[in-house]
C-alpha cells in the first residue's frame, strides 16, 4: 500500500486536469459576473453624468411639456404606478390560482395537456402581440378608454400571467409530497391541504416568478404603443381611466426629440425608472425572504 492507485502518475494527471478545469470554470464565472457588473456600472455612470443635474423637485413633480426646462416625470411615474397596480392585481391572483389548479386539481387529460402547452407558448409570444390583443379586446370590443392605465394594466397582465403560472407550477411541484400526505393523514381536505400547507411553502418561488414578470412589464413599450399610451399628456392621471403615459414611453418620446436639452431629461427619467424598478423588486424580495422556509 506504499503506492495507492490514486497516487499513480496517471491518476495524478487526471486529478490535475480536473483541478485545472474547475479553476477555468471558476474564472469563467467570475469573468461573466465582472462583465455584467461592468456594463451596469457603465450605464449608471453615463446616466448619472447626464441626468443627475436634472433631478430636482420641479422635474420630479412636473408632467410632460414641449419645453424641456418645464418638463417633468411625475405624470409618467404615476401612470406607471397605476398600470403596475392593475397588472399585479389581476395577474398575480389569477396566475397563482391557475397554477394551483393545473398542478393540484386538474385531471391528466389531453385537454389539460393542450392548456399547459398553450401557457408555455404564451410566455414566449412577442409583447407586441399582446398589444394587438389589448387593442382588439379592451378598446375596440369592450370600449374601454384608450391610453388609460386600466387598459395598459389589463394588457400587461395578459403578458405577465404565463410567467407567473409557469414559475408557480414549478414552485408548487417543489413542495415535498410528505407535506400533502401528512395534512391528508390528519383529516385535512384537498383544498385545506393546498391552501394551508402547499401554497404558503410555495409562495417564495411564486414571488420570484412574479418579480421577473413585473420587471418585464415595467419596462415594456411595444404593447403600450398599440393602445395609445404614447400620446402627449400634460397633466398627471387622476384615476385608472384617465389618459396617461408610462416611464419607458416617456423616455422613448424624449429621446426622439430634436432639442438636445431633452438629453438631460431622458437620462434623469432613466434614473427614476431604475429607482422605481429597484424599489419594486426590493419589496418583492423582502416578501419572498419573509415567507421563505428553509428545509
Amino acid at each position: 500500500m506504499s503506492n495507492p492507485r490514486w497516487q499513480t502518475p496517471a491518476a495524478l494527471r487526471r486529478i490535475a486536469r480536473r483541478n485545472a478545469a474547475e479553476r477555468r470554470f471558476r474564472l469563467l464565472g467570475l469573468g461573466a459576473i465582472a462583465l455584467s457588473l461592468g456594463f451596469l456600472a457603465l450605464l449608471l455612470v453615463i446616466m448619472a453624468k447626464n441626468g443627475l443635474s436634472g433631478l430636482n423637485w420641479s422635474f420630479l413633480s412636473g408632467s410632460d411639456s414641449t419645453d424641456p426646462h418645464m418638463a417633468g416625470v411625475w405624470g409618467a411615474a404615476k401612470g406607471s404606478l397605476l398600470t403596475m397596480l392593475v397588472t399585479i392585481a389581476i395577474a398575480f391572483p389569477m396566475g397563482v390560482l391557475a397554477a394551483l389548479y393545473l398542478e393540484e386539481f386538474a385531471p391528466r387529460t389531453r385537454w389539460i395537456e393542450w392548456v399547459e402547452v398553450s401557457i408555455n407558448n404564451l410566455a414566449a409570444v412577442p409583447s407586441i402581440i399582446f398589444g394587438l390583443l389589448g387593442l382588439a379586446v379592451f378598446i375596440n370590443t369592450a370600449g374601454l378608454p384608450r391610453s388609460s392605465p386600466l387598459v395598459g394594466g389589463l394588457t400587461l397582465a395578459l403578458m405577465t400571467m404565463p410567467v407567473i403560472v409557469i414559475s408557480g407550477r414549478n414552485a408548487i411541484k417543489a413542495v415535498p409530497p410528505s407535506i400533502r400526505d401528512a395534512a391528508l393523514a390528519v383529516g385535512a381536505s384537498k383544498v385545506q391541504t393546498v391552501f394551508h400547507h402547499v401554497l404558503p411553502l410555495a409562495l417564495p418561488g411564486i414571488l420570484t416568478g412574479t418579480i421577473i414578470g413585473m420587471a418585464r412589464a415595467l419596462g415594456e413599450t411595444a404593447p403600450l404603443l398599440m393602445i395609445g399610451m404614447r400620446a402627449f399628456v400634460a397633466t398627471p392621471p387622476g384615476g385608472l381611466t384617465d389618459p396617461s403615459s408610462v416611464l419607458p414611453m416617456q423616455i422613448f418620446l424624449w429621446s426622439d426629440q430634436i432639442d438636445t436639452a431633452f438629453v438631460e431629461n431622458t437620462s434623469a427619467a432613466i434614473i427614476v425608472l431604475l429607482m422605481f424598478l429597484m424599489a419594486m423588486n426590493g419589496l418583492a424580495i423582502y416578501l419572498r425572504n419573509k415567507f421563505e422556509v428553509r428545509w
